[in-house]
């Protein structure tokens, strides 16, 4: 009998999730703050504050993730939804 052992991936350990995880603010972190040193060319005034790409993504993030959570709600089907008319 052939025995298949499962090799673990490196996500599997909660300390590698951590790393991660402050591996990704640092890079946010550091991509703000260069915003410092380019120069901003805003088409609209509210684009000159530091970090707005940054908020404004967050905020879009956010809202995409309602509006998909809300329209699962609305299309939302019962699991017998198919076999109902098999009869």
């Amino acid at each position: 009998m052939k025995t298949t052992i499962e090799k673990s991936h490196w996500l599997d350990q909660p300390r590698n999730i951590k790393l991660v995880w402050r591996g990704f603010l640092v890079v946010l972190v550091l991509t703000a703050l260069a915003g410092l040193l380019v120069p901003l060319h805003p088409h609209f005034e509210i684009e000159s504050i530091f970090g707005f790409s940054a908020w404004f993504g967050f905020m879009v993030c956010a809202a995409m993730i309602v509006v998909a959570k809300a329209l699962a709600l609305a299309l939302k089907q019962p699991d017998t939804y198919y076999g109902k008319h098999d009869d």
